[in-house]
């Protein structure tokens, strides 16, 4: 039997195009359409207007917990209802560099979270980087892709609904990004100094994605452009990118959103950990102290580990600061990364989609999260 539920509000945002005064019918989970409001009388009234999930495609934690410390099926949830609080309905949990055993057990509860609200898949960030460009990675745990790590990676792809691996063309061969892709996994480029060649080269490979551009990479230079230019000049490539005022200068974002070639864009990220809906004033990550401090993440020396940011922040960021239309800055955290994972039923309320969205304030916060029509509960 068809169980249908209109939710009224004084705009809603489609992904492309605004309605004023009307109803997102709901069947199933599902959005039937936008209707006006008078066709709707039943409809639930929300305040505020409401806007697609967000999509994030590399958040590390959330509400206390960080996935490495606790790879689980049950962490995944409690990350995937920090977020949801945030607005963000897509998650993909990220495990950073760390043992093979880590890795085994992360891939595991992926595996076991499939029906976890809000998990859209796993992103594995590492182990296969380079340690020149290790950023907050343990340089001792950074190894080369061996045959029985692309063994367990592909067997992964082939089990879990999406799987992003950012690696380093310093670690890993085209032969096996090739065999990753084959797989169905995402490969993603990042911590690495291959040049613009190379990151051609492994697009060609199979690579479609760059992994928060600009940072943990060479930098564009005019007669060396690096994975930077790569990432920018290839319409195959779609790129991450961390807008909270730290990770990048503003001015670069600007360049970036401007210049990068496509079909493949830009998308927005996180990066979180998991400081996010929490009271955590630090916590630990590999054995080492994460501070937190003015809105930053940092080891002791000073080295950025993560954002202390949700995505609905950079969508803020990135309308407020960069001066995007909201329009902009929404698709960035919603239908472009959806994109970016080939995903063509998220991250828009068009017909057939999930029926995850938000309610968002004028102060541009959410105050109201659905997933599939249900309103998400937050965790005690």
């Amino acid at each position: 039997m068809t169980q249908q539920t209109a939710f009224h509000a004084a705009r809603i945002f489609d992904g492309e195009t605004w309605h004023d005064d009307a109803a997102l019918v709901v069947e199933d989970g599902r959005v039937a359409g936008i209707v006006p409001a008078v066709r709707a009388p039943a409809a639930q009234r929300l305040s505020g207007v409401i806007v697609p999930g967000l999509v994030d495609l590399q958040a590390n934690g959330g509400g206390g917990v960080l996935f490495n410390n606790a790879p689980t099926a049950e962490s995944i949830g409690a990350i995937c209802n920090a977020h949801a609080q945030f607005g963000t309905t897509s998650v993909m949990v990220t495990l950073i560099t760390d043992t093979e055993d880590i890795t085994v057990r992360g891939v595991s509860a992926a595996r076991d979270a499939k029906n976890v609200d809000g998990f859209l898949g796993l992103h594995l960030e590492g182990p296969h980087l380079a340690a020149s460009r290790k950023g907050t990675h343990d340089a001792v745990l950074i190894r080369s892709m061996t045959a029985r790590d692309q063994a367990l990676l592909v067997d992964a792809a082939m089990q879990i609904e999406h799987l992003i691996c950012t690696v380093a063309a310093e670690s890993v061969s085209p032969e096996q990004v090739r065999a990753l892709a084959d797989a169905g996994a995402t490969v993603s480029l990042g911590h690495t100094d291959c040049t613009y060649e190379i990151g051609r080269a492994y697009a060609d490979a199979g690579a479609t994605m760059v992994t928060h551009l600009f940072n943990a990479m060479g930098q564009m230079g005019h007669r060396a452009p690096g994975l930077v230019g790569a990432a920018l000049d290839d319409g195959r490539l779609w790129a991450g990118l961390i807008a909270d005022g730290y990770h990048v200068a503003n001015a670069a974002m600007r360049v970036a959103l401007r210049g990068k070639a496509g079909p493949a864009g830009i998308f927005l990220v996180s990066d979180s950990m998991s400081t996010i809906g929490s009271d955590q004033t630090g916590f630990t990550l590999n054995g080492r102290k994460i501070y937190r401090a003015d809105g930053r993440l940092t080891l002791a020396d000073g080295t950025l580990a993560g954002a202390d940011i949700a995505l609905i922040d950079a969508v803020r960021y990135v309308h407020r600061s960069l001066g995007l239309t909201l329009c902009t800055a929404l698709q960035l955290a919603t239908v472009q990364p959806a994109r970016a994972l080939g995903i063509e039923d998220r991250g828009h309320l068009g017909q057939g989609a999930h029926a995850d969205f938000f309610c968002m304030t004028s102060d541009l916060r959410a105050d109201g999260t659905w997933i599939a029509g249900r309103k998400v509960k937050v965790a005690a």
